[in-house]
């Protein structure tokens, strides 16, 4: 039974907060935000005592795990204070995406959390649905064999404006872990970026990149599209078939090479993922239970060493940007 506390109750802090209070591998025990009115508001609703520092947290509750909510800049400045602050003190981490704004400190969190043996897990949920871990099934059976490329497409509707690269990195660590989920590691970027009418940032991208497989990928993302139909799709093929998956958890189908049947795992209208917010039950959920069940920190799933990887492909993608060049990720 993990003893939980949630640090940053914003609205997906208290997503958080309210997946960890039904989960029964956890127990929510405290709730933490420097804005007093937001801690007191979860508190009271959620029955838990409020703090307004990270430190009178880690030293006024019995925690055995934090969740780490925070936003800032890019949605992802404040995260390392308080990562670091609950990996000194012995605590396993879930931090929300991006793991870090700045690849040194993400190197940082990652280091430590290895040197402390503990946990770190971060909120790549997007890969925490059953049509993707059916799909990530048909790529360990050999389904899709010598894998040839990679087709994936994100977007939402978001007005905010923040850094020239806060699409980038605010929506992309997902699209990149979902990369690497399903075909390894990337070694090479090229980037294009646009910046649609009346924006300041670079809303809107294409992304081109090398696995170190030798397989092609693509990535297309934005910040300019309407929600309201599916916002995202994924296509993985190989030499011995194809797969796609369709807004997150909705469908994945198989298509065999040189067979006219195909396979589709339809997510179940009656107990299956109603929404997008489901998926943070399941990711957390997975988080928690691996950590009741000791699972070794180097093999969590979605772990922070996997949150550095994308985001040193995002800052490739970046650099490609500004330089207009194909860039090696470092």
């Amino acid at each position: 039974m993990q003893r939980v506390g949630v640090i940053g109750m914003g609205p997906i802090g208290n997503r958080h907060a309210e997946v960890h209070a039904a989960d029964d591998g956890a127990q929510l025990v405290a709730v933490c935000d420097i804005d007093r009115e937001r801690a007191d508001a979860a508190s009271e609703r959620l029955g838990v005592p409020a703090f307004y520092s990270v430190r009178d947290m880690l030293s006024g509750a019995d925690l055995t795990m934090v969740g780490v909510t925070t936003g800032g800049v890019e949605n992802g400045s404040d995260h390392y204070e308080p990562t670091m602050q609950a990996l000194e003190a012995g605590l396993h981490v879930l931090g929300e995406k991006p793991i870090c704004n700045e690849i040194a400190k993400a190197e940082e969190m990652v280091a430590l959390a290895t040197t402390k043996g503990l946990c770190y897990g971060i909120n790549l949920n997007h890969r925490f649905t059953p049509a993707a871990r059916l799909a990530k099934r048909w790529v360990d059976e050999g389904r899709i064999g010598h894998q040839l490329f990679m087709n994936i497409s994100m977007w939402i509707k978001n007005p905010n404006e923040s850094s020239p690269w806060f699409q980038i990195k605010a929506l992309h660590p997902h699209t990149v872990d979902i990369m690497r989920y399903f075909c390894g590691d990337i070694e090479a970027v090229q980037c294009f970026a646009m910046k649609a009418p009346g924006r300041s940032i670079w809303s809107t991208v294409q992304v081109n990149v090398r696995f170190e497989s030798g397989a092609l990928g693509h990535l297309s993302g934005s910040y300019d599209i309407e929600r309201g139909h599916p916002m995202e799709r994924c296509e993985v093929a190989g030499m011995n078939g194809r797969f796609v998956i369709e807004n997150i958890f909705q469908e994945a189908t198989l298509y065999p090479a040189g067979d006219l049947e195909k396979t589709v795992y339809t997510n179940p209208v009656f107990g299956g993922v109603r929404d997008f917010n489901d998926t943070f039950v399941d990711r957390l959920g997975r988080f928690v239970a691996q950590v009741n069940e000791g699972v070794a920190p180097d093999e969590i799933d979605g772990s922070g060493a996997d949150g550095l990887a994308a985001q040193k492909v995002l800052a490739a993608a970046i650099e490609s940007v500004e330089t207009g060049e194909v860039v090696t990720v470092s």
